[in-house]
């Protein structure tokens, strides 16, 4: 019997270690379905900012140019990966993809211009060629513009100034010649933000003063305290409020309902929830400065494959200006939306030559056209 017991515990070992050794390709089909692909698939990625509608339209033209492009018959993937908001949580995705062997490209919405360790990262990254852009939010360009190897998505200059454009014209029609007004965003630091504030500035003239720029570190709850806070300590001087990113819109909306300040106060922002297409539609919003992330997300796979398959026509084609002055930049469309009617704001009041001016009935049109609730 000793002797049976002896061979049963020598047979099941056996089986078990035949199990064993089978483990790491099982874990390797494994790892690869979870990335979204088949074994051999090589992945390009869009690491967004923070987790918001704004990107539901952007990953839709990922999604398209994906299936246009026709990723799949040679190899590749693309994917979009959605960090928690924070600074540190761009990082640790970033650090995490670059130990991932299937990674051929990496887009990124940088939350921070001028964060060293998202520099860092992005450096990494390159070194073990991987193929790095910036999409909708880029690296600081006095001192990381080299992380990266192109930018797509808007100037954020020129959305700045026309919106300040809108908000001037908004301001002399009910007669308001003088006055501050606040700006909100996540970070205030982040390249996209900075340049959409400072061209904002440049925009509504010296007339109107700006009080503040206050940052939300993307707290959806603190967004909208930051704005209850600005009307109430700055009710005298105060004449408008700003909305730099997306989910800033409804926060101000709401905080401005609130407090039931709608009629001696200019809203302006920037993209188009759905909430606050609504909200614009309520009469909550006057002037909307919508982006194209839909685009972004669509040419930024159309670059990635075209630099993983050393596709240099593409790369010329986008950026035919490479070697003049922010040749490395590819700007995607811009559009301001206004209320159907009541609006002082006409298309000539605009740069038309980057600014498409459509009613609130038009843009929804448009959206409808992509399947888009958002823009």
């Amino acid at each position: 019997m000793k002797h049976m017991y002896s061979l049963w515990l020598f047979s099941l070992a056996t089986v078990l270690f035949a199990v064993g050794c089978n483990q790491p390709s099982d874990k390797k089909s494994s790892d690869s379905a979870d990335k979204g692909g088949t074994v051999g698939t090589k992945r390009l990625i869009f690491v967004v900012n923070t987790d918001d509608p704004f990107w539901d339209a952007c990953r839709k033209g990922l999604e398209t140019a994906d299936k246009d492009l026709g990723l799949a018959e040679i190899g590749y993937k693309a994917l979009m990966e959605v960090p928690d908001g924070s600074i540190k949580g761009q990082i640790d995705k970033l650090r995490q993809i670059g130990t991932q062997s299937d990674v051929a490209a990496v887009a990124v919405s940088a939350i921070s211009a001028d964060n060293p360790s998202i520099a860092s990262e992005l450096e990494q990254l390159k070194a073990k060629d991987i193929k790095v852009i910036t999409v909708d939010g880029d690296m600081l360009h006095s001192k990381y513009r080299a992380t990266r190897k192109y930018y797509i998505g808007t100037d954020n200059i020129i959305a700045g100034r026309e919106l300040g454009k809108a908000a001037q014209k908004l301001l002399s029609s009910k007669g308001v010649t003088e006055g501050g007004y606040v700006q909100f965003v996540g970070y205030t630091d982040n390249d996209n933000a900075r340049r959409r504030m400072d061209g904002f500035n440049a925009g509504v003239t010296e007339a109107y003063k700006e009080i503040d720029r206050v940052s939300d570190e993307t707290d959806l709850s603190r967004a909208q305290e930051n704005v209850r806070n600005a009307i109430q300590n700055h009710q005298k001087d105060l004449v408008a409020l700003v909305g730099i990113w997306a989910y800033n819109a409804p926060a101000i909306a709401k905080a401005v309902k609130a407090a039931k300040v709608k009629d001696k106060t200019v809203v302006v922002t920037f993209d188009a929830q759905e909430q606050a297409i609504r909200d614009m539609e309520e009469g909550l919003i006057d002037a909307m400065m919508v982006q194209n992330p839909f685009d972004m997300g669509y040419q930024a796979v159309r670059l990635m494959k075209a630099m993983v398959t050393n596709d240099s026509a593409t790369e010329k084609e986008m950026f035919p200006n490479i070697d003049q002055e922010n040749g490395d930049i590819y700007t995607t469309g811009l559009r301001v939306v206004v209320p159907n009617t009541g609006s002082p704001l006409t298309k000539e009041d605009f740069d038309t030559n980057v600014v498409e001016f459509m009613t609130l009935d038009q843009f929804k049109e448009w959206l409808a056209k992509y399947g888009l609730k958002s823009s």
